[in-house]
């Protein structure tokens, strides 16, 4: 191997790394939330619609920023665009943790802003530097994810009871258990900046890029960014309501706790298992059946056998997870190039995203009204049903057709 050689596989390799520290950001922040929950709550005296908020936030900020994130791109490049997304989520963690409902409520959608834009730009950036190595590295920055979201969620409780320990006054139990996911972000951002430095702006000709508008009117698009999002509706739920509904079952506040980190560590899963498979499959049809079924059982089993919920939440978090990395592999496999993945991955998220917002203030409410989490369960997994169905039909081997205008022609030929 020459000089030349050794240089770009380090250069590959730091990247590489660079990618799976951002993934660590992308669920812990806001997973961190839900063990903390009915603390928040009693300190800030919220309702359940409210509490709702803290998971609808950050599905809202993805909704708005989504769209925007692929212009914020080609704008300034992928790199700059990623280390903006990683100072929101450090601001944002900053925010939230001062204490007060207006702060907490803030943070937490300058959170989602800055989870918004790396979840959009990824994709394409794999897609960009690492075209034949797609899923199994979407599949590892997932595993990532999961993992930081586990431990985020399970040191969570321990953290506010340790703040508790301590006499901690400058701030509440649960906003110091809050901002301790902030080294997450920090060492991305120290890590991230060799990336500053290594890669050269965008060519001129980015910003007339071709919008794509042709991918609102593709079928196919439109039955991945349903399958993405109705993955999501139920999943945010589940992450955002599952400690209440343990504790609500006589579960202690820390067993819920560990739950919720295991339910994270449950996404991760399926990613060491399909590492080996995605790259071969031109047809993910029946795997993307498959995720939404597997995810169904988990929810009927908290539903009629919460005794075993432990079990149910493993199941659940494999179908979930594996039903998004299906979903994030999809979009490189319906696509052409970097620019059209990144429209599709755009389009995918704002709508997925504002769907899954209704979920959580939705469970909140009827939970509200029934004082029981029986028929928010059923719609869970009314959901689950319908994503199936999506997904067998996402997952067909189909490409989004279009024809180019002369602008994309001319821009795709230097674009970073």
């Amino acid at each position: 191997m020459t000089k030349e050689h050794q240089t770009l596989a380090t250069k590959s390799i730091f990247l590489i790394l660079g990618i799976l520290l951002i993934a660590a950001n992308l669920r812990g922040p806001i997973t961190s939330v839900a063990p903390l929950l009915d603390s928040i709550r009693s300190s800030l005296d919220l309702t359940a619609t409210q509490a709702g908020l803290l998971t609808t936030l950050p599905l809202l900020a993805f909704a708005f920023m989504s769209p925007l994130s692929s212009k914020i791109g080609h704008k300034i490049g992928l790199e700059r665009a990623l280390m903006t997304a990683l100072v929101l989520i450090l601001v944002g963690i900053i925010v939230r943790a001062l204490g007060s409902t207006s702060a907490l409520l803030f943070g937490t959608f300058v959170i989602g802003a800055g989870i918004a834009i790396a979840n959009v730009l990824l994709p394409s950036l794999l897609k960009r530097d690492f075209p034949t190595r797609v899923a199994t590295l979407t599949a590892v920055y997932v595993l990532t994810m999961g993992i930081g979201s586990a431990i985020s969620s399970a040191v969570a409780v321990p953290m506010s009871n340790l703040a508790e320990h301590l006499s901690i006054s400058f701030m509440p139990d649960w906003a110091f258990a809050l901002v301790s996911v902030i080294l997450f972000p920090i060492l991305s951002i120290l890590f991230w900046l060799p990336q500053m430095r290594e890669r050269t702006a965008p060519e001129k000709n980015t910003a007339r890029l071709d919008s794509h508008s042709y991918v609102w009117r593709s079928p196919l698009a439109w039955q991945l960014t349903f399958f993405l999002g109705l993955n999501s509706f139920v999943t945010y739920i589940i992450i955002g309501w599952l400690p209440s509904m343990l504790m609500d079952a006589g579960y202690s506040e820390v067993e819920a706790g560990f739950n919720a980190g295991l339910l994270q560590l449950a996404t991760a899963l399926p990613a060491i298992a399909l590492i080996p498979i995605m790259g071969k499959l031109k047809n993910q049809s029946l795997l993307a059946f498959g995720t939404a079924l597997i995810a169904l059982t988990g929810i009927l089993g908290l539903l009629l056998l919460p005794q075993f919920a432990t079990v149910w939440v493993l199941v659940f978090g494999f179908g979930g997870g594996a039903g998004f990395i299906v979903g994030l592999s999809c979009i490189s496999h319906r696509t052409h190039h970097t620019h059209q993945a990144a429209a599709l991955s755009g389009m995918a998220q704002c709508v997925g995203y504002l769907l899954a917002a209704t979920g959580p203030i939705l469970i909140g409410s009827v939970h509200d009204t029934t004082g029981s989490w029986s028929l928010p369960l059923i719609l869970c997994a009314i959901a689950c049903v319908l994503c199936s169905v999506c997904g067998f039909l996402a997952g067909r081997d189909r490409i989004i057709e279009h024809k180019p205008s002369i602008t994309m022609k001319v821009a795709d030929a230097g674009v970073v």
